[in-house]
Formats: structure tokens, sequence, C-alpha cells
């Protein structure tokens, strides 16, 4: 019998790059630089040093916790399985940290700085501040300035619409709350007490999904108002979209609290991540403050 082929450095890499998160935020940022017009090579550049952030902050988190998720039996994490080594991840963590840093400064200098501190924050929680109750800070500042790095790339250095920022913003407290809340106990056995640990399970989960809301508020208020509102069948859309994440918000706190927390939480976030951006896209101009 042929033993099962062991799989590749690469797709391992990728396996510890928390993948999931890695695309959605890649795809956010985008449509977003797409939505404003900006050339395609512009939207290439904004995708490529985007998804090389998150890589790195995918695998930073990864090689980090390593003693952690082999300690709570992570099945889900080659390192912890014994399939990649700690310093093959440790070492292409820093790489595409230094990829991304890199093509950052193509961005122009709003858009650099700005998805510098954006990459800084994900590693600031990957090193610490995940153990604290400040573990929600680095989701704030880093989904509040993607719409920044998205929107003011290129020579111009358009500021985003101060609602987008906040969109964001919001969005990373729904983000962190629900990616947390299945690993609540076995976070706790190895140390990490961070802002949904300290919440509880019922509360971050009623909060993640209340963030949700306010989102989809916040897009919509955007979209309808200010000096360039859609109309039509994009102000249609609009509302729908708004309806649509309102729902999956309900549906997430009727599982928070009747329920085990699953990933399928962080899965109703993702997917209104989704519906969200393509608001932003219909957006268009407005997007721009």
């Amino acid at each position: 019998m042929t033993p099962p082929r062991r799989p590749s450095t690469v797709r391992l890499l990728f396996a510890s790059s928390h993948p999931g998160p890695t695309v959605t935020v890649t795809v956010l940022a985008t449509v977003l630089a797409s939505a404003v017009g900006h050339p395609v090579g512009t939207v290439v550049l904004v995708a490529l040093a985007v998804v090389s952030g998150q890589l790195s902050i995918g695998l930073a988190n990864d090689w980090i916790d390593a003693d952690r998720d082999r300690a709570v039996g992570r099945s889900d994490k080659p390192v912890a399985r014994g399939l990649i080594a700690v310093g093959t991840v440790r070492t292409a963590a820093v790489v595409t940290a230094g990829v991304a840093v890199v093509l950052s400064l193509f961005l122009g200098p709003v858009a650099a700085v700005a998805h510098v501190v954006l990459v800084a924050a994900g590693w600031a929680y990957d090193v610490g501040l995940k153990r604290t109750m400040w573990s929600v800070a680095p989701f704030v500042v880093a989904f509040g300035l993607l719409p920044v790095v998205a929107i003011a790339a290129g020579p111009d250095g358009r500021w985003p619409a101060a609602w987008a920022i906040a969109t964001g913003a919001v969005f990373g407290v729904a983000i962190h709350c629900t990616n947390v809340l299945p690993d609540l106990v076995d976070d706790e056995a190895t140390g990490v007490r961070g802002f949904p640990h300290r919440l509880g399970l019922h509360a971050s989960g009623v909060v993640a999904f209340g963030s949700l809301v306010v989102a989809a508020v916040l897009v919509l208020v955007g979209q309808l108002g200010g000096d360039d509102p859609v109309r039509g069948v994009g102000a249609v859309l609009a509302v729908l979209g708004a309806v649509v994440v309102v729902v999956l918000a309900a549906v997430g706190v009727r599982l928070v609290l009747t329920g085990p927390p699953t990933r399928t939480l962080f899965r109703l976030v993702i997917a209104s991540s989704l519906v969200l951006v393509v608001e932003l896209g219909f957006a268009g101009a407005a997007l721009v403050a």
C-alpha cells in the first residue's frame, strides 16, 4: 500500500498563514481599490502588498503560538502536528513581512505608512497584545486602516470617507471576537486572556454581532447620505445588503446564546464582510473624502 504523500512546504506554509482571513482581507482591499477607480497596476500592487502583510501576520501567529498549539492539540495547525518546522514558518513570516514593507513603499506615502502600521498592529497582537485586555486594539487599528491603504494608494493619496474608516474599525471588533470564541477554553488554559475572554462567551458574541449591525448601518448611511449618494438600483441593493447583514448578525447572536461556539460564527462574519464590501463597491466615489 502506497503511503500518503506529505504535503509540500508551500501548502503547509499556506495552511499556517490563516488562509481564510488572509484571502478575505486581500479581497476587501482589492475591491475597495477597484471601486475608487485606481488603475489596474495600482489595484494589483495593493493586492500584493496586502496579501504579503496578511501572510506574515498569520505565519507569525503560528510560529509564536507553536508551543501553545501543541499543548492543546490543535490538529488544524501544521506546526503543532509536526508537519513543518517552527524555524521554516518563522523565516517565512519574516520574509513576507519584508516583502510587504517593500511593496508598501510603491503605494505612495499615505498608503505606505498606513500599511506598515497595519502590519505592525497584526504583529503586535501576535507577539503579546493577544494576552491582554487590549487584544481588540490591533484589529480596530488594522481594519480601520485597510480603507486608507486601498483608497490612498497612488500619487494623489486620497483619504477615504470617515464612515469607511469607521466601518473597518467596527468590523475589526467582530472579526476578533468571533475568531477567538471557539478557542476560549484552550486559550485560558495556556495563559491567554484577551478582550473576548474577559467579556465571556455570551457577552463577547453579542458585542461581535452587534458590531456587525453597526458596520452595516455605517455603510448604508455612507452610501445613501453625503455629497455623492447612490441612487436607483444602487440604493435598493444597499438596503438589501444591510438587511442581509442584520439577518446574519441575528443568526449569529442566536447561535452564541443557544449552543457551543464554533467556527460557524466566524464564517458568518466573513460572509457579512463580503456583503459589506459589495456595498462599498457600489458606493464608488462616495468612498473618497
